[in-house]
């Protein structure tokens, strides 16, 4: 703090105690308390309309959308095919084929539930793979 600017503070000694007689817990008075010389006043304005009718607007109330009926069977799973294959576009379409036929062969399947993932198949190499199972 050597480069303190001491002109903010007027004749004030910066080394001294503030002084005890000063009474810091009492509220500060507001400078126009009830005496204002302005001539201010600080009460609502009357435009002489009366009170004020706001037109209510009526809001529509949004329409429930009904839920969409459910594609899988509420039956229960009765068996699980799992089809899988690794992640270039030959071997894709290929499996696109395999579920179609299978799919096909079977007309009596309803599809309950599928999963899709994908991860690291190990045969002779480690390769990633997708993986669809279908429960119906």
């Amino acid at each position: 703090m050597d480069n303190l600017d001491r002109s903010n503070f007027g004749s004030q000694d910066l080394n001294e105690p503030i002084p005890l007689d000063k009474d810091f817990d009492k509220p500060i008075p507001f400078d126009d308390a009830g005496t204002s010389e302005t001539g201010v006043s600080h009460s609502p304005l009357d435009l002489g309309g009366g009170t004020a009718k706001v037109p209510k607007i009526e809001v529509p109330k949004p329409v429930a959308k009904k839920p969409a009926g459910k594609i899988a069977s509420t039956d229960r799973i009765a068996g699980v095919k799992t089809f899988f294959t690794k992640l270039h576009p030959g071997a894709l379409n290929f499996l696109d084929e395999q579920i179609t036929t299978w799919l096909k062969n079977n007309p009596g399947v309803t599809i309950k539930r599928t999963n899709i993932v994908t991860g690291q198949v190990q045969a002779k190499k480690t390769e990633p793979n997708i993986v669809i199972t279908v429960w119906y």
